[in-house]
């Protein structure tokens, strides 16, 4: 099996990435390149290791958190498909088959809710992903994009994002710190309302449940 370091030196990877970064700019969508991708890795690796997952399965969770995005280039709206497909082709021989089965699944499932988890590493990457909620994610920073594009706006307004693990009382919580002089706590739930009830989903696969804080105020 291949780790998270052998596979960020992949040169098709890292192209995907630079290729995709710049289809997503041309579109001025939310910010899905090296940044992004890291940090879904990183809170991946982190989350799994909270979570007593095997090494492998921290690895693995590493791994499809750095390439969930790589199918961007060939179209945004079926880009989990793209990317499981790509990664499949790049890395066939490098992971077993019950290894690469479980980081292409992951990569389809973490753009579709109405699948149902059958392994860890699709959960754990559900989190990482869809936690990710930032000012530096916003791409255009211009005051009439920012007005005009609410998920810009939600965005922007976020200055801190947390994910941790409460053990004690079973909880993945998920901690914001938003502006609301620039959106309203609402207009967040307006957006991300089904991104939230997948987190909680995911989290219910892992035995957990989900909570979500926004300046200090638990909402779920």
């Amino acid at each position: 099996m291949l780790t998270l370091a052998q596979v960020k030196k992949n040169p098709q990877i890292n192209e995907f990435i630079k290729q995709s970064m710049a289809a997503l700019k041309a579109l001025e969508y939310t910010e899905h390149g090296f940044r992004h991708i890291q940090l879904v890795a990183d809170r991946a690796r982190n989350l799994a290791r909270e979570l007593d997952l095997t090494k492998d399965e921290q690895e693995l969770s590493a791994v499809a958190g750095y390439c969930h995005d790589i199918g961007n280039f060939l179209g945004r709206t079926e880009h989990h498909y793209w990317g499981a497909l790509l990664f499949h082709q790049i890395f066939q021989n490098d992971f077993s088959a019950r290894e690469i089965a479980q980081v292409i699944q992951a990569i389809a499932n973490h753009d579709k809710e109405e699948m149902k988890f059958s392994n860890k590493v699709s959960a754990v990457l559900v989190l990482a992903d869809k936690s990710d909620v930032h000012r530096s994610r916003v791409i255009n920073r211009s005051l009439a994009k920012i007005e005009r594009d609410i998920h810009d706006r939600v965005n922007y307004a976020t200055t801190d994002s947390k994910l941790k693990i409460d053990k004690a009382h079973e909880k993945i919580i998920l901690t914001l710190r938003i502006d609301t002089k620039t959106v309203s706590i609402m207009e967040y739930f307006e957006i991300f309302t089904e991104r939230m009830s997948y987190c909680r989903i995911a989290a219910q696969y892992l035995g957990y449940k989900f909570s979500l804080v926004i300046n200090n105020i638990k909402l779920l």
